[in-house]
């Protein structure tokens, strides 16, 4: 039964959802947040998940602490199955039982997924990085590729286990392929002693002849340049024409023998999106009024990467964490202001930049879209956002502690192999193959 206060629920618990419910603390309405894991993910950190830098806690935080201090703010863990419009309520699965949920005003911000353009084979084969279990999936795989060539004295096997093709030329894929590469060079090669003098590859594909498509031109090939130091290959104006378990084919017909194959080319919208019954926009995003309002339906919001708002240019909003923050602080005040029976706002971003680490003191950033820096002031910059910007105040110092760490002895501290099936690994539950599991468990949902 409804009380006088109104009820928020928001799906989701990303930094789109997580902003909204703390802009809603101690306010006059009742929030319940819901999300399948019971913590918030700082998901431009993963990368250093995967590539050993940094360890599942330095990232992921749990969000019952975070709303502890807040009486109006309740978490709950599970799946929202279906979402019902006309009574107003939400259906929600967790590990014992089944609950409708009703709200007055919905927030959904369940965000994006990678996007393998339908290509099934290509999902299960590459890796992704999304998530956190994701992120220790990479992890697992690449530190076994390096115990398996250890082992063996084919010198074409071994060359290929040590072969790290990455697809995309964004921040992600940057990001990865240095971080990857350094791994190497700063670490692996020390530790494993039979393959002394052997070459690591890390190679970059990217579609376009350039990386880092929306920057200026400088800053382009900066990054290229800077890349290149490290040791990374780049191969731009190119593509993936064909895949397999121990080779990559690109569209000039270059084949890259490797066992790993990265797959940071973009993301689509949340299959959740699809339960709203509502036609959606390009990648399946939600289209919103500017007062972030579901179009279409009454009492909705949507948000982040899974809502399609479009610019005065007429391009939608792009996918970024700061964009999302900024929906969420206007989200939240159009509620308050809603339940009040006062008018809403629209929404306008404030566009502080952009910048990509690359390496050790390797970065470019593009700050408030007037100033471009590159470099070590680039990289200091990018580290000083980031710890800012991470949830927690002991993850800061962790974070901070063991980027000093890797910084002065040149190391890495979490070269852990987990089985899948391991508490530590199962954020969700367990997988077998690198694929994106929580897209495939939804899919899964709505094709039952």
């Amino acid at each position: 039964m409804k009380t006088e206060r109104k009820r928020v629920v928001i799906i989701g618990a990303g930094f789109g959802g997580l902003f909204v419910a703390r802009h809603l603390a101690d306010t006059d309405v009742d929030v319940v947040l819901i999300d399948r894991n019971n913590f918030h993910t700082f998901i431009p950190l993963i990368y250093q998940v995967a590539t050993c830098g940094l360890g599942v806690e330095d990232v992921t935080y749990p969000l019952r602490k975070i709303f502890r201090q807040n009486k109006n703010i309740d978490f709950m863990m599970g799946e929202v199955t279906n979402v019902d419009h006309g009574t107003q309520q939400v259906t929600v699965i967790t590990e014992s039982l089944q609950e409708k949920v009703p709200y007055d005003y919905l927030v959904v911000a369940v965000g994006s997924v990678t996007n393998y353009f339908g290509d099934e084979d290509l999902k299960k084969r590459a890796f992704g990085l999304k998530t956190i279990t994701d992120a220790v999936q990479l992890r697992n795989h690449v530190l076994k590729m390096f115990e398996d060539a250890d082992k063996t004295d084919d010198t074409e096997l071994r060359d290929a286990l040590m072969t790290m093709v990455v697809v995309g030329g964004g921040p992600t894929g940057l990001e990865t392929a240095g971080a990857m590469y350094e791994l190497y060079d700063d670490v692996l090669r020390n530790e494993y002693r039979h393959l002394e003098g052997a070459p690591m590859r890390v190679v970059l594909v990217e579609m376009q002849d350039k990386l880092l498509g929306p920057y200026p031109e400088r800053l382009q090939r900066s990054a290229k340049a800077q890349l290149e130091s490290i040791g990374v290959e780049t191969r731009l104006g190119n593509s993936v024409e064909e895949f397999g378990e121990n080779y990559v084919r690109l569209a000039d017909g270059t084949v890259i023998p490797t066992h790993t194959l990265i797959w940071a080319t973009g993301v689509k919208a949340s299959p959740f999106a699809q339960k709203l019954d509502v036609e959606l926009a390009k990648n399946g995003r939600i289209p919103v009024e500017p007062t972030m309002e579901i179009i279409g339906r009454s009492n909705a919001y949507a948000l982040g990467d899974v809502a399609y708002l479009e610019q005065e240019d007429g391009t939608p909003y792009p996918e970024l964490i700061p964009v999302a923050q900024q929906q969420a602080k206007l989200l939240a005040k159009n509620i308050l202001q809603r339940a009040k029976g006062q008018p809403q706002a629209s929404f306008e971003y404030f566009d502080k930049g952009t910048m990509a680490t690359i390496g050790r003191s390797r970065a470019v950033a593009y700050v408030f879209n007037r100033i471009q820096l590159t470099g070590f002031i680039a990289w200091i910059s990018w580290l000083g956002l980031h710890l800012i910007t991470l949830m927690g105040f002991r993850n800061r110092v962790s974070v901070f502690l063991n980027w000093l760490w890797s910084y002065i002895v040149y190391d890495r501290t979490s070269r852990v192999i987990l089985k899948y099936n391991d508490p530590v690994v199962d954020t969700s539950s367990p997988v077998e193959t690198p694929a994106q599991a929580e897209e495939a468990r939804e899919e899964a949902r709505i094709a039952s």
